[in-house]
């Protein structure tokens, strides 16, 4: 992956880009968008600031620098809109900010000249993964998934053959800051996927709606959508619900599937196993991962475990990676691929990363 802030996320000092696949991350020369009349800010110069032990300014007497209302607006809605240009024709779309769509984002952004795009309809990402089970805040992770949080800088407590993060936020806002740091990564949250684009009997994109609008539609006329094509798309919709497994239901009403039986009842030795083996491309240009595969195959429910979701969503990563022949740990090519350079990746809509004057 491109490379992340310095700040250690872990006690235990590691390597952050490399792959818990067991290979290395791909050099990346990242051309970051232009913006204007605004200076970038260093992750070490953050961390550097974070550690002085007193504010810099006067408690008892701050006063903002002025700014006009209007450059809070025409700021905000000027790089949301080059990023749905940027994003309008992509190569992977994941549609579902879960544990397993985090996870597949993490992965794919290690590859820096594949562009990721991420569709949740929720407001806040995550999934389940901000609590373990019952509204408990553990998060119990078997091995070997226990080699993903050491690469992410998550802490655990070691057990025989499972570890317990402290809390499950702590995993989802650390691999959340991990992916959204990345310069190819775009994450559209309040935005749904309401259907698929077909081309040719092969998957080619999402229809997209801002979701309020898609929980809308009867209530107003003409609210139509937009679109986003893809080479790839990962559906992890998680298991069914009023967005859930959204992909392989849409799948199945156009007959691209025979059925989505649902998920059987919970076998945690068997359920996880089963999510990563059945972690694959069931139609061309759709690859499926997560609660989602469990929906489809009807295999048994996992409960309250979470490594099934982030080793399916890796590998959900590099089946998209072999799909666009981009070096993948399935192939055995990846290793190969990063001792070479990459090309140059801008993050733009217009030739030399610039964007447009509002």
């Amino acid at each position: 992956m491109a490379t992340m802030a310095t700040a250690a996320l872990s006690s235990t000092p590691r390597a952050l880009d490399h792959s818990s696949f067991h290979g290395a991350s791909l050099p990346s020369r990242v051309v970051p968008i232009r913006t204007l009349s605004c200076t970038k800010t260093s992750a070490l110069s953050v961390t550097a600031a974070a550690s002085v032990s007193t504010p810099r300014y006067d408690l008892n007497a701050v006063r903002f620098e002025p700014i006009k209302e209007s450059i809070v607006s025409r700021e905000m809605t000027r790089r949301y809109m080059t990023d749905m240009i940027t994003y309008a024709d992509t190569d992977v779309v994941v549609v579902g900010a879960g544990s397993a769509g985090l996870s597949c984002a993490y992965e794919l952004s290690k590859d820096p000249s594949v562009r990721v795009a991420i569709i949740e309809q929720s407001v806040s990402p995550g999934g389940g993964a901000w609590l373990g089970g019952q509204l408990f805040s553990p998060m119990v992770v078997r091995k070997p998934a226990h080699l993903f949080l050491d690469e992410v800088g998550v802490e655990y407590d070691e057990c025989e053959n499972y570890v317990v993060v402290k809390h499950a936020a702590l995993f989802t806002s650390t691999i959340m800051s991990r992916v959204l740091a990345r310069a190819n990564v775009k994450l559209f949250n309040a935005v749904a996927a309401e259907d698929l684009i077909v081309r040719g009997g092969r998957v080619a994109g999402v229809v997209t709606n801002w979701a309020l609008v898609s929980m809308n539609h009867d209530t107003q006329s003409c609210m139509d959508p937009n679109v986003m094509e893809a080479k790839v798309v990962v559906s992890s919709c998680g298991h069914d619900g009023p967005f859930g497994a959204t992909g392989v239901k849409r799948l199945r009403d156009i007959g691209m599937i025979d059925a989505v039986p649902g998920m059987r009842a919970l076998d945690m030795n068997a359920a996880e196993d089963a999510i990563v083996r059945l972690t694959r491309e069931v139609v061309p240009g759709m690859i499926v991962t997560g609660m989602e595969v469990a929906e489809i195959d009807a295999s048994p429910r996992m409960g309250p475990t979470f490594g099934a979701m982030m080793i399916s969503g890796q590998k959900a990563a590099h089946l998209a990676l072999r799909a666009l022949g981009r070096p993948n740990a399935l192939d055995g090519t990846l290793e190969e691929a990063a001792a070479g350079a990459q090309p140059e990746l801008v993050l733009a809509a217009s030739d030399g990363g610039d964007v447009v004057e509002a």
